[in-house]
């Protein structure tokens, strides 16, 4: 670098996470590995982050309660030998022994673990497990045949919603209950629907594809978390890379690609990308990997990267899909739920899939938050729970101001349990990853009028016919992991040695290249 405001570098890798770039939910830093690759090939490597920590992880996990929490993303997905996520856990020793058990490894759970769980009802009743378990089995066989139609030419129709309600519907012509226990389980099965927007980061699985939804690939593993916070992770990778490698501080305003930027120095080098940061410093490389989310793509790519891109990456922006899926954390003074317990699901009994949702958030907005996670131990944590809200609801919810939010959901749990008098959560902390300006949302998925082949437009390299100057990672870039942690890492990896191939490490250069 020079001591101008014009550095310069082999290669540059652009956090998509914030304030600069903020972390989605479910999606992890995906490039600090694929530098650390680069730099033991000999690579000048700079990365810009936006915060004063570690980019991506600073509102990753944060300390309340005197513990740490998860904000973003919560597990490891299919934590086994195949996900990468974990492996690079294991090594660090940021796992406890039970994760990295070799019966957890081998479980089968296809994305949806069971905890021991309480029902509640909007009528102040517990409900029978029994009559869930049934209703939950057929919502996974149902959904488990939405994942047949992959590689089908032509889908009777476009959404994984429509397709589910369809099938639903012909399920409850052969019912033989009581019209009462009928209702009951058509309430139930569009809890799971709103869960299964959750697990999809969508406000609605009408808005999901069915024909690529197969396409989505699960690792087994029983899913598990960081004891000491997903942030760990990072902080480990940094360590081995070169010291100033990493830049906070940095938010990005503009790539500009296909120039010809020289650099203020004797040496007088150039470079074919520049890239200028909020506060007027600018950088030249030869290569740039862009991490944005794809939420901030779709409102920005059309001033954030010059010269524009192509059509068909352009294209792929627009059609993919990207949601919002937040926390909200509540503490209580006594759990009301019992000791053994360790979800709460809620489950609406006016409501059904074959019945329209009503459309006024304000007045229905925390009918979307149909989960809460008991925090465990509560030895370490005491008794929080930790709530999960998808699509336009949780959106508004970010709208609403602490005090309203605990308000709102203390009037729900005394409905749930039926005791009006229960006291309310003593605190209450959230997500609010669609306001965050360089998240706007959480994580993707493939939406209607979209396949895998986006996914692939997307992470397609610029230009197309030359050697790459820029290029793309994260979660939205992988076929078949989006949405995920291991995703997100594979993509980094996928892109490093992508720029590593263009180079024969054999060959003495006279100028390293500069990312």
């Amino acid at each position: 670098m020079t001591s101008e405001n014009n550095h310069s570098g082999r290669f540059l890798t652009l956090p998509r996470e914030g304030p600069s770039w903020s972390l989605p939910v479910r999606d992890q830093d995906e490039t600090y590995c694929g530098i650390g690759e680069l730099c033991q090939a000999g690579w000048v490597c700079v990365r810009l982050g936006g915060w004063g920590a570690v980019p991506g992880w600073g509102q990753q996990a944060v300390c309340v309660w005197s513990e740490v929490v998860e904000m973003g993303a919560h597990w490891i997905h299919g934590p086994s030998k195949e996900n990468p996520v974990f492996q690079l856990a294991s090594d660090y020793g940021l796992l406890d022994e039970e994760a990295m058990s070799e019966e957890n490894q081998q479980i089968e759970v296809g994305g949806h673990p069971l905890l021991p769980a309480v029902f509640y009802s909007n009528a102040g009743r517990v409900l029978s497990p029994e009559l869930v378990e049934g209703v939950r089995n057929l919502f996974s066989t149902l959904l488990d045949q939405t994942r047949e139609f992959l590689h089908v030419p032509q889908v009777s129709v476009p959404s994984v919603g429509e397709y589910l309600r369809k099938e639903i519907a012909q399920q409850v012509k052969e019912w033989t209950d009581d019209d009462e226990t009928k209702w009951l389980k058509l309430a139930i099965l569009n809890t799971y629907f709103k869960l299964e927007c959750c697990v999809s980061g969508t406000h609605s699985m009408d808005h999901v594809a069915l024909g690529p939804f197969g396409e989505y690939a699960m690792l087994p593993g029983l899913d598990c978390t960081f004891p000491g916070g997903y942030g760990g992770l990072p902080d480990c990778m940094l360590t081995s890379l070169p010291k100033e490698s990493v830049l906070f501080h940095k938010p990005v305003t503009a790539v500009r690609w296909g120039g010809s930027y020289r650099e203020e120095s004797q040496e007088g080098r150039t470079f074919p990308v520049q890239v200028e940061c909020e506060d007027g410093e600018r950088f030249l490389a030869d290569h740039v990997i862009i991490t944005v989310p794809l939420g901030f793509l779709k409102e920005h790519h059309e001033t954030f990267i010059d010269p524009p891109l192509p059509p068909r990456k352009a294209d792929a922006i627009r059609q993919l899909g990207f949601g919002t899926n937040n926390k909200i954390f509540l503490e209580f003074e006594q759990p009301f739920w019992p000791p053994d317990c360790q979800l709460i699901e809620v489950v609406w009994e006016d409501e059904s899939p074959l019945v329209e949702a009503g459309t006024d958030l304000q007045a229905s907005w925390f009918r979307k938050l149909i989960v809460f996670l008991v925090l465990q131990p509560p030895e370490r944590y005491g008794h929080v729970l930790c709530g999960f809200i998808a699509g336009k609801e949780s959106e508004y919810m970010e709208t609403l101001s602490d005090a309203a939010v605990l308000t709102a959901l203390t009037d729900v749990i005394r409905r749930l349990t039926g005791n009006p008098h229960l006291a309310p959560p003593k605190k209450v902390m959230r997500s609010q990853w669609h306001s965050a300006p360089y998240t706007r949302g959480s994580y993707s998925y493939v939406a209607v009028g979209s396949s895998g082949d986006d996914i692939d437009a997307l992470a397609q390299p610029l230009p197309e016919d030359a050697p790459q100057q820029v290029l793309f990672a994260g979660e939205a870039t992988h076929r078949t992991f989006y949405s995920t942690t291991h995703g997100a890492l594979l993509s980094g990896w996928r892109e490093a040695d992508r720029l590593l191939s263009l180079y024969d490490t054999s060959e003495s250069h006279q100028h390293k290249p500069r990312l």
